[in-house]
C-alpha cells in the first residue's frame, strides 16, 4: 500500500487505489439479527479529479431522512454486497455500471439503527451531469474532492453523554457529514489514498443517527 500525490482522473489514479484497496484486509462483521446493506463508494471525474459521490437523501424518507449519504440500502435475497450496490447506485442516481467497476471492499460497518454495511469502491467514468437523483429517495447529488477529503481538518472526534465511543464527522464544504458515512469516507481516505490501514468501526454516530 502506498500514498497518491497526484488525484488526476485518469488510469493511473484507478490502479493506485485499485492496488490500495485490494492490499487491504477488510474486515466482516457477523450480522446476527441484524440487516445486511451496501453502499458504493464511487469515484468519478469533477473538475479534473478524482471525487467521491455524496447524496443529500429526501427529508420525504421514513429513515435518516435529510441526512448526507452515499447511494445504496439493503441487501435483497440472493444478492451479495457488489451486486446491491450497483443496484442502489441504479436506482438512487441513475448510473448504471458493470461489475467490472468494482475495485474492492473496506470493513463493514455496524450502525446503532441495526445494520451491518459494506462499502464497495466502484470506479465510473461518469460526470454529475450524467447523474440523476430518484425524487423518491435523493434531494441532490455532490461531488467530494480528493483535495477537500484530504483537509487537514478532519475528521473530528467529539464526546458524548450516550456513548463511551467517540463521534467522528467529516468536514464537507460548509457542512459536516456523520458517521456512518463519514466513517466510510474516512476510512475511504485513509486506506485508498494515504495507504494505510486505518480501522473505524469503534467510532460511533451521533444520536439523531441511531434510529
Amino acid at each position: 500500500m502506498s500514498p497518491i500525490d497526484d488525484f488526476t482522473f485518469d488510469d493511473r489514479l484507478r490502479q493506485q487505489i485499485a492496488r490500495n484497496v485490494t492490499a487491504f484486509n477488510d474486515g466482516r462483521h457477523d450480522p446476527h439479527e441484524l440487516t445486511g446493506a451496501a453502499v458504493a463508494v464511487t469515484i468519478f471525474s469533477h473538475e479534473g479529479q478524482g471525487a467521491v459521490i455524496v447524496t443529500k437523501r429526501t427529508p420525504r424518507l421514513k429513515d435518516h431522512g435529510g441526512q448526507w449519504a452515499m447511494p445504496g440500502g439493503r441487501i435483497d435475497g440472493g444478492e451479495n454486497a457488489y451486486q446491491a450496490s450497483l443496484r442502489e447506485l441504479h436506482e438512487e442516481i441513475g448510473l448504471a455500471l458493470p461489475d467490472t467497476a468494482i475495485l474492492g471492499t473496506l470493513d463493514d460497518y455496524t450502525t446503532r439503527s441495526g445494520f451491518v454495511i459494506t462499502p464497495v469502491v466502484v470506479w465510473s467514468d461518469a460526470t454529475l451531469e450524467d447523474m440523476s437523483p430518484n425524487p423518491d429517495e435523493v434531494a441532490s447529488i455532490h461531488a467530494f474532492t480528493f483535495d477537500e477529503l484530504m483537509r487537514r481538518d478532519s475528521p473530528n472526534l467529539e464526546r458524548i453523554p450516550e456513548s463511551e465511543r467517540q463521534v467522528l464527522s467529516m468536514n464537507y464544504q460548509d457542512n459536516r457529514i456523520y458517521a456512518p458515512t463519514a466513517a466510510m469516507l474516512y476510512q475511504f481516505r485513509e486506506v485508498a489514498l494515504r495507504g494505510l490501514k486505518t480501522r473505524v468501526s469503534h467510532f460511533d454516530q451521533p444520536v439523531f443517527a441511531w434510529k
